[in-house]
C-alpha cells in the first residue's frame, strides 16, 4: 500500500515511519510512505503557503494554490488514489474506518497547518476529511501519523501474528480484557488464579467476561453498540450474581 502525505513539515515524519512495526514494513516493502512538501509548490521566492483570512480574525489559513498543485501532483502518480484532508471537520476516525482504507491501494493525506485550509481545498479537491478526536492540535501531520499506523498493521504481513489485528479492542465494540504477565507476583498484587488454571474455556469466558464489565463501566457509549449474544447476557448475569454475592 502507498501512502503520499502532503505536508509544510515532511521531517516530522522521519523519526516514527523509521521505528518499529512502521520501519519493518517499510523495509520490506509492504508500505510505502512518499513525502511531500507543500512549500515546493508555491509560486514565490519565499514559498508562502499562508496568509490572512479575508474577513479578518486571528491566525493564518493555507492558501489553497500551492496545496491544490501538490494534491494535483500526487494524484498524478502511481495510479487512482483517495485524497484525505485531516481536518476536525471531518469524519471521526475509528476502526471501522481504518479497515475500509486499508482495502483502497493508495492513500494521499494532506496535511493542514495554522488556522486551517481554504475552505475551496476541501470542497472541490479532495473526497474525504478525517478527525481522529474533539481537541486542537498543532497540525494534521500528527493524525496522518496514527491513520498510516492504524491501517498498515491491518494489512497482510505487517504484523507477526497474522490473527492480532482480529482479536484486537474495537475489532468489535468491546475494550480488551485485562493482561498479566511474569512475575506472578509484584509487590503484593497477584494474578488472577483462573489464568493459571490451564483450562482454556475457563479462560476464554473469565476474558470475555472482563472485557464486557469493562467496556460497560469505562465506555458505555460502546457497551451500547455491542450486540450481546445469549452467552455474553449469560456471563454479565453469573458475574452480576457472584459479585452481589461477594458484596454481601
Amino acid at each position: 500500500m502507498i501512502f503520499d502525505v502532503l505536508s509544510i513539515f515532511p521531517e516530522l515524519f522521519e523519526s516514527p515511519l523509521a521505528c518499529s512495526i512502521l520501519g519493518k514494513a517499510r523495509e520490506r516493502g509492504l508500505i510505502q510512505v512518499r513525502l511531500r512538501d507543500i512549500r515546493g509548490y508555491a509560486d514565490d521566492k519565499h514559498q508562502m503557503t499562508d496568509d490572512r483570512p479575508f474577513g479578518g480574525g486571528e491566525g493564518m489559513v493555507m492558501k489553497p494554490e500551492p496545496m491544490v498543485r501538490a494534491i494535483e501532483a500526487a494524484r498524478a502518480e502511481s495510479g487512482p488514489a483517495r485524497v484525505l484532508l485531516m481536518s476536525p471537520q471531518g469524519r471521526l476516525f475509528d476502526q471501522q474506518m481504518a479497515v475500509e482504507l486499508s482495502r483502497e491501494p493508495r492513500l494521499i493525506l494532506v496535511c493542514g497547518r495554522y488556522e486551517g485550509v481554504d475552505a475551496r481545498v476541501a470542497e472541490r479537491f479532495v473526497d474525504a476529511e478525517v478527525s481522529i478526536g474533539d481537541y486542537v492540535l498543532t497540525g494534521g501531520e500528527l493524525p496522518a501519523l496514527v491513520l498510516i499506523d492504524a491501517i498498515a498493521r491491518l494489512l497482510p504481513g505487517v504484523l507477526g501474528n497474522e490473527c492480532s489485528p482480529l482479536s484486537e479492542s474495537f475489532g468489535e465494540p468491546i475494550l480488551e480484557y485485562p493482561q498479566y504477565t511474569r512475575p506472578r507476583e509484584f509487590r503484593g498484587l497477584t494474578v488472577p488464579d483462573v489464568l493459571l488454571s490451564g483450562n482454556h474455556q475457563i479462560i476464554r469466558r473469565w476474558r470475555r467476561l472482563q472485557a464486557l464489565l469493562r467496556t460497560r463501566q469505562r465506555r458505555p457509549d460502546l457497551f451500547a453498540r455491542l450486540p450481546l449474544g445469549s452467552e455474553d447476557q449469560t456471563l454479565l448475569a453469573r458475574g452480576e450474581a457472584a459479585f452481589s454475592a461477594g458484596a454481601s
